[in-house]
C-alpha cells in the first residue's frame, strides 16, 4: 500500500528542487484560463448523469448500475495543448474507469489516452496511458500516482505538436512519444482529433485484470471536472493551416523536446512509479518496438 503522506512530502521536496533550476528553455505548457464547460464541450451520452456547478465551471460525471456518461469537444483539433482538472472517484472505485483522451475517427484512427483504473479503498490509483497512430495501439504504460487523486483536483494534460506528444500530471512529464516517421512509425500528424472524457464500468479488465468487480452498493460513482479551456488549432476551420503554420507557442523550438529538468522529472516517475512499460515487455514484443529505441522514456 502506498503511503500517500510520505510520497507527497517527497514530491514537494522534488518540486522545490526543480523550481530552483533555471528554466529559460523550459517546455512547460502555458497556464490555461478558466472557462465554462459549455464553451468547448457537449455531452456525448447519458446527459442526465452530468451535474453542473458554479455556473458550469465545474461538472460531475456519475456512474450507476444503469449507465455511465461522457462528453466531448465541440470541435476537432490538430496540435495544441489539452488539459483538464479532475478529481477522481473516491472510496471503493474498483471496476470503474475514468478516461480523458484525444481521438480521431475511423479504423486507422489516432488516439492519445489517459485512463484512470479504479481501485479498492486504500489502494493506489493506476494511471494507464496509450498512444494509437494509424489505428495501431498496444503502447500501454502504467504508473502509480504519487498522491491521492480523489482528495483534490489535479491537472492532466497533453502537449501535441508535429515533433512529439507529451503527457503531463501537474506539469510533471510522465511520458513522451516522439515522431519517428523517418523510421517507418506512423505519428499523429494528419488526423484532427476531438477531446473526450467518460466515466464507465469496465470491471471485465480494469482492476487486477477483471478479478475485482464493481461494487454497485457504492454507487453512484462520481468524478469531478473543471478547467475546460482548450488551447489548440481548430481544424474545422482549416486543417492545412494547422499543419503548416508555425506561430503558435506549442510549435516553437522550446516545445519540440523536454529540457534537462523535465527529463529528470520524467526519469523520476519511471524509476519510482512505473509498473508497466510496453517497451520492456519482451513477452509481448520479443523484438523491441522501433519507437522505443529512440524515445528517452523507453
Amino acid at each position: 500500500m502506498v503511503d500517500y503522506g510520505s510520497v507527497h512530502r517527497l514530491c514537494l521536496l522534488l518540486v522545490c528542487c526543480f523550481s530552483s533550476i533555471s528554466m529559460t528553455t523550459s517546455a512547460t505548457p502555458k497556464k490555461a484560463m478558466t472557462v465554462p464547460f459549455s464553451n468547448n464541450y457537449i455531452p456525448t451520452w447519458s446527459s442526465d448523469h452530468i451535474k453542473y456547478f458554479n455556473g458550469g465551471n465545474e461538472i460531475q460525471l456519475n456512474l450507476d448500475n444503469f449507465t455511465g456518461t461522457g462528453f466531448h469537444s465541440k470541435e476537432s483539433y490538430l496540435f495544441g495543448y489539452f488539459h483538464m482538472h479532475i478529481k477522481l472517484v473516491a472510496g471503493d472505485s474498483a471496476g470503474t474507469v475514468t478516461a480523458f483522451y484525444l481521438s480521431s475517427n475511423g479504423n486507422e484512427h489516432d488516439e492519445v489516452d489517459f485512463e484512470f483504473l479504479g481501485n479498492r479503498t486504500g489502494e493506489p490509483y493506476i494511471l494507464q496511458t496509450n498512444v494509437f497512430t494509424g489505428g495501431v495501439g498496444n503502447r500501454e504504460q502504467r504508473i502509480y500516482l504519487w498522491f491521492d487523486p480523489t482528495a483534490n483536483y489535479h491537472t492532466y494534460s497533453v502537449l501535441w505538436n508535429s515533433y512529439l506528444i507529451t503527457f503531463f500530471v501537474d506539469d510533471i512529464p510522465i511520458r513522451i512519444f516522439k515522431n519517428t516517421e523517418n523510421l517507418g512509425v506512423k505519428f499523429a500528424s494528419e488526423q484532427p482529433m476531438k477531446l473526450y472524457s467518460s466515466l464507465w464500468n469496465a470491471d471485465d479488465w480494469a482492476t487486477r485484470g477483471g478479478l475485482e468487480k464493481t461494487d454497485w452498493s457504492k454507487a453512484p460513482f462520481v468524478a469531478s471536472y473543471k478547467g475546460f479551456y482548450i488551447d489548440a488549432c481548430d481544424a474545422t476551420l482549416d486543417d492545412e493551416y494547422c499543419e503548416t503554420e508555425g506561430k503558435k507557442w506549442w510549435n516553437q523550438k522550446e516545445y519540440r523536446d523536454l529540457d534537462a529538468a523535465q527529463y529528470r522529472r520524467l526519469m523520476w516517475v519511471h524509476r519510482k512509479f512505473t509498473i508497466y512499460n510496453y517497451c520492456t515487455d519482451k513477452a509481448r514484443f520479443p523484438k523491441k518496438p522501433i519507437e522505443c529505441k529512440v524515445n528517452k522514456d523507453a
